[in-house]
């Protein structure tokens, strides 16, 4: 295969992102990379834009690396987009994705800004790598950009990219073919929670169409059918106990028949730009697990009837959901737009991802609001005394101030570069001594 790497750090060979991409190269040698600057370089591609063009209509794989700069992508990557779209190639059916470093500080907006292009150019996106700027120094931000990898590899192979929002009002509820059920089932377990009514006959239609393409084992449970006394009373008696005030055994139910399961999958219709009352009710009362993401690393999905491509708070949401609770969200299969195709690739992606227990880095949303939560726990380490035990467990109070070396060595940096007669001497060394540790790496 081959991979254009569009480099858009103003930076251009000195990127600490591009690292991650040569990382790659030398990881995956069956394919062959191509490095095009256009960062360093968007003067040149202005005056001359057709090496460019030549290497992109030859890529079979367009990748966009660059550090994110205030909310989106560097000014030099948004110029080249520009240039990109006035020359009008074709790039219809050609795959994209894209790699970042940052400090995850709205990571999420610079992801979703490239994204729309790429779908803007009739492009096959894959959702893209979102990586703290030390990640490639450690074990586990290797493993992950491997993962990665090999995931967008796959989702090219099996023809799986997201898809394309339109701002225009489809067609409402578009219907769901039936299909005959896979046989000889994966064993594993695919919990399947919904509210759906006997009589809401389009979402029980991709629950069924669902359950047939998934190659694991699956089972529903239906909310309505369980005897909730009430909504959460904001108690805190589980904070304290782990055990919830109301007799009605859901804390236990959670936990034993629904957050073991493999894979879960939320099934609802859209009510009143949300998913209604009922599943709300189920939410709140999860908080019998406190603020503990105890499900971290089970993939999920969604199935909803409804405008989902609309409704941009929800599509928040449910993002949000996700990444605070460290789970890879596998795809929203809605009936909107083509359902039957669109929960087929829901069902391939879930496959992938409980077959190679595949796992994304959080982004914005997972990694801020994890960060919320740790001060908030630690702060009432005294009352949430389960959430207490489990961050210590999980290593999730991470914080910052206590890495003294750092704070040591950006204390110098700062004397350095505050200096001009230091800065003008030292040159171009600071760029390579902050390249250093990841040539490292990459040897």
């Amino acid at each position: 295969m081959k991979v254009l790497v569009l480099n858009g750090s103003p930076k251009g060979e000195y990127s600490i992102t591009l690292q991650t991409l040569l990382y790659l190269e030398k990881n995956f040698s069956e394919h062959k990379f191509q490095f095009l600057h256009v960062g360093r370089y968007i003067r040149a591609f202005e005056k001359d834009f057709s090496p460019a063009a030549d290497a992109i209509k030859d890529a079979d794989l367009i990748i966009f690396s660059y550090p994110v700069y205030t909310f989106i992508a560097p000014s030099q990557l948004h110029r080249f987009i520009e240039l990109l779209k006035a020359s009008r190639i074709d790039l219809s059916g050609k795959f994209a994705t894209q790699i970042t470093t940052s400090k995850h500080f709205y990571d999420v907006t610079a992801h979703k800004y490239i994204q729309e292009n790429c779908q803007d150019l009739n492009m096959k996106y894959i959702k893209g790598l979102s990586a703290d700027m030390d990640d490639l120094l450690t074990e586990n931000g290797q493993r992950e950009a491997k993962e990665f990898f090999k995931y967008v590899c796959w989702s090219i192979e099996h023809d799986i990219y997201e898809t394309i929002f339109s701002n225009t009002v489809p067609p409402k509820h578009l219907p769901v073919s039936t299909v005959t059920a896979t046989q000889d089932k994966k064993r594993g377990d695919v919990v399947i929670v919904t509210d759906c009514a006997k009589d809401d006959k389009q979402l029980n239609n991709m629950i069924e169409r669902f359950k047939a393409v998934l190659k694991y084992k699956s089972r529903i449970v239906n909310i309505i059918e369980y005897p909730l006394q009430g909504g959460c009373l904001g108690c805190f008696n589980c904070a304290a106990t782990g055990k919830c005030v109301y007799k009605d055994g859901f804390d236990d139910f959670l936990r034993s028949n629904i957050q073991t399961a493999d894979a879960i999958v939320y099934a609802f219709s859209i009510k009143d730009h949300s998913m209604g009352s009922i599943f709300k009710m189920y939410d709140d009362r999860q908080f019998c697990n406190g603020h503990r993401p105890v499900t971290m690393g089970i993939p999920i999905g969604y199935l909803i009837s409804g405008n989902y491509y609309a409704e941009a708070n929800l599509q928040m949401i449910i993002e949000g959901r996700s990444e605070v609770g460290g789970n890879f969200l596998a795809g929203v299969a809605c009936d909107e737009i083509n359902p039957d195709v669109e929960i087929d690739r829901l069902a391939e992606r879930l496959d992938y991802a409980i077959s190679n227990k595949y796992i994304q880095p959080k982004n914005f949303y997972g990694v801020g609001g994890m960060k919320i939560f740790r001060d908030l726990i630690w702060l009432m380490r005294g009352m949430m005394k389960a959430d207490h035990q489990f961050y210590k467990e999980h290593r999730l109070y991470d914080f910052p101030q206590k890495k003294k070396g750092t704070v040591l060595k950006m204390y110098l940096v700062g004397a350095l570069i505050s200096s001009p007669k230091l800065k003008a001497k030292i040159g171009n060394k600071m760029n390579e001594g902050m390249l250093a540790p990841y040539k490292k790496v990459l040897k």
